[in-house]
């Protein structure tokens, strides 16, 4: 089975959780509930539930219990999608090829619906019953608060708007990404291999070291994708980051440098999982994957 078949086989556990989660009775506004449900639906990779399957299953964890993590993972990527799209943050009119969360529905229920998915999030893992230990449980929750607040997404997108209009370098730049995009990609990392409670914290430390190659190399191909991507593919207006006037790695590095980072990342995150004692394939498939995408 080919990485990209593995990929749209976690989409469609993943999407088969969440849609579970709103079959349940929801007494609120039905417009907030659609526009939370758009926000979620949206035709996204779904990359992180993946690497939460990959991760997992890898170790042997329960697939009941990684379905949950996914789900939940997947909920914080798609609130800050939503939020990153309004108009005080990117102010973007498409996302996917199709109308921003804020433009099919009004900038309040956006706001709302991003609210909503973040907290889902963390009902679900709450509420399930693991096979693991409630200690384990507890240290997943902390996990994905610590990878979505201030001292990771959160944090990054503050630091990627302080640097709108402004000349910041490379290391300032790979910070921001560190935070912003590689500490959730990271987070989905590690909740596979928590829930399996026979990571140990050699293995844990350099699954850290390939999550974060794979998320700031993600960010480079991203950047590459916006300068060279076809609008129809990327489903958003290919420009749009230069357009925003926000630094990208091929603006600070050439195309060429860009190209040859991102190639360098995938090289660490390979040398990171020759550390790990299992059978790494198909996260090394996922790394080479990320740089060869178009979208």
């Amino acid at each position: 089975m080919s990485i990209k078949e593995q990929i749209e086989r976690a989409q469609i556990d993943v999407i088969a959780t969440l849609k579970a989660y709103f079959k349940q009775s929801l007494d609120t506004d039905e417009t907030v509930k659609n526009a939370t449900q758009y926000g979620l639906f949206n035709g996204g990779k779904r990359l992180r539930p993946f690497l939460v399957y990959a991760t997992g299953e890898m170790f042997g964890a329960n697939k009941h219990d990684l379905n949950v993590l996914s789900a939940a993972i997947e909920c914080i990527h798609s609130y800050s999608l939503v939020h990153d799209d309004l108009p005080a943050m990117d102010d973007d009119d498409l996302r996917r090829g199709r109308p921003t969360c804020h433009i099919e529905f009004g900038e309040a229920h956006a706001i709302l619906a991003g609210d909503a998915l973040q907290t889902i999030a963390f009902e679900l893992i709450a509420n399930h019953q693991f096979k693991c230990s409630a200690q384990t449980q507890v240290k997943m929750i902390a996990q994905l608060a610590h990878a979505s607040g201030l001292k990771g997404m959160v944090g990054g997108q503050g630091l990627d708007i302080a640097a709108t209009d402004k000349v910041i370098t490379a290391q300032e730049l790979e910070r921001i990404h560190k935070l912003k995009t590689g500490a959730l990609i990271n987070c989905a990392i590690m909740l596979g291999a928590l829930c399996s409670e026979k990571a140990d914290k050699h293995t844990l430390e350099s699954l850290s070291t390939f999550g974060y190659a794979i998320g700031l190399a993600f960010q480079v191909q991203d950047d590459i994708l916006d300068v060279e991507g076809d609008t129809l593919i990327l489903g958003k207006p290919q420009g749009s980051d230069i357009a925003a006037n926000k630094a990208t790695y091929p603006a600070l590095l050439g195309m060429l440098g860009a190209k040859e980072k991102a190639q360098n990342l995938i090289q660490q995150a390979h040398e990171a999982l020759a550390n790990i004692d299992a059978d790494t394939t198909l996260l090394a498939s996922l790394a080479n994957y990320l740089i060869e995408r178009d979208h």
